[in-house]
């Protein structure tokens, strides 16, 4: 009987097959990343990875488009794909599915957060976790905190703040506003 990955496993691994062959010729675009721990890495820091990226341990690069997958994953520019690990950095923007333990992005984001620990500057999507903090939330935001500055959605959770709402700022179980 043969092993059948989990779709989402699959789906990750088109993503980032597709990216290799769209990814051009050019010599700081590179296909695939082995990090061990930056800069014991196959390429440098400011190499663009479109493919697959493994941190082993620890990684950089200055941008990442497709699969994402190690211990500590950290971007300097932006990340397009799906990312998988125990800490997400993103310094730049992000478009995916973050899915580590923690994820931080520096920018904005577009897509699903899922973790203990979800933070962003602008968010646009679902954000799914123990603790979501984002600056502006336009989405759902799905957890036992959540928190934004400026909401336009739904917020579920134990404790519900949306700071620049005029009336009930802070709910449990449900706040919103549209």
């Amino acid at each position: 009987m043969l092993c059948r990955p989990i779709p989402i496993v699959r789906l990750g691994l088109l993503a980032a097959l597709a990216c290799v062959v769209a990814a051009p010729a050019d010599a700081e675009v590179r296909p695939v990343q082995i990090s061990l721990w930056h800069p014991v890495q196959l390429f440098l820091a400011d190499a663009v990875v479109r493919g697959i990226r493994l941190n082993l341990i620890y990684g950089l690069n200055a941008e990442v488009q497709g699969f994402d997958a190690g211990l500590v994953n950290r971007t300097s520019g932006s990340l397009s794909g799906y990312q998988l690990g125990i800490v997400g950095l993103v310094e730049g923007d992000g478009l995916g599915w973050q899915d580590n333990f923690i994820n931080m992005v520096g920018g904005s984001f577009t897509g699903l957060q899922t973790g203990a620990v979800n933070s962003t500057g602008r968010a646009e999507g679902v954000l799914w976790g123990l603790v979501n903090v984002t600056s502006e939330m336009n989405g759902l935001q799905l957890g036992f905190v959540n928190y934004t500055e400026q909401l336009h959605g739904l917020q579920v959770g134990l404790l519900n703040i949306a700071r620049a709402k005029e009336e009930l700022p802070v709910l449990p179980i449900v706040n919103w506003d549209f």
